[in-house]
């Protein structure tokens, strides 16, 4: 995300202008109800036509908020001095690339609701899902490339922005560990449905953090505190650039 975005200044605006606050919280949403879906014991308690439906609805927030970053990642290129005169911009092939991602889990959540055979389990729900956290691994690695560019370093640990991009990456990697597990045998039956809960479940979390500690309410209510030292010193954690959710 760009530091301009993450430095505006907090107004009110009409609930369909993309922000992000409205990213954060789309992918937070999104994130804590595919957590639950893959919570240990959920399916068997819960059921597993219920986990389904909580991974369709955890999609469509995860949608929204794919869109709202892309809209917010700014132009697709820049002009530069060499041949072909311009370059496409890292920050928007990351949130264009996870955009896809998260509409490809929409496919994939939506036919699992419905599938009742392996042909449909392999083709409508495992292929998308698998699409999608291949472009969630892509999405991810060009967050580092966008955040490079920002801030001229791949190690910066003492900003918030830059463990948003390394927390989002271990997400994509557990959501693409996920989709091995979950691969569809003859029998129907997954892989390695641990591997499968499990990584689903690790990703959610990640994607949850990485998105909570560049919520912009942290550096609203640090530069409040700031303003009025007496209430308290809390609300620390500032605002950086970031590639990634």
């Amino acid at each position: 995300m760009s530091e301009a975005i993450l430095a505006a200044p907090a107004r009110s605006r009409p609930f369909l202008v993309p922000t992000l606050t409205k990213q954060c919280w789309g992918f937070m949403i999104g994130s804590s109800l595919f957590a639950i879906g893959s919570a240990p014991g959920f399916g068997t308690w819960a059921g597993t036509s219920v986990a389904n439906l909580v991974y369709f609805v955890g999609a469509i927030f995860f949608t929204a908020a794919g869109f709202v970053q892309l809209v917010l990642s700014g132009a697709v290129s820049v002009p530069v001095s060499y041949a072909p005169g311009r370059m496409v911009r890292a920050e928007w092939l990351t949130a264009a690339t996870q955009s896809f991602g998260t509409l490809m889990f929409n496919v994939s959540t939506t036919a699992a609701l419905y599938a009742r055979s392996r042909h449909a389990e392999v083709d409508y729900v495992w292929n998308p899902d698998a699409a999608g956290s291949v472009a969630f691994l892509v999405s991810a690695n060009l967050a580092f490339v966008a955040y490079a560019r920002t801030t001229a370093t791949l190690w910066d640990p003492r900003r918030i922005g830059w463990w948003s991009v390394v927390v989002n990456f271990i997400g994509c990697a557990a959501f693409g560990a996920s989709a091995v597990g979950a691969f569809v045998l003859t029998d129907g039956s997954a892989i390695n449905g641990s591997l499968a809960n499990g990584g689903t479940f690790v990703g959610a979390l990640c994607f949850l953090v990485a998105s909570l500690i560049v919520l912009p309410w942290w550096s609203r209510d640090r530069t409040a505190r700031a303003d009025h030292p007496a209430t308290g010193s809390g609300g620390r954690l500032a605002q950086e650039p970031s590639g990634g959710r």
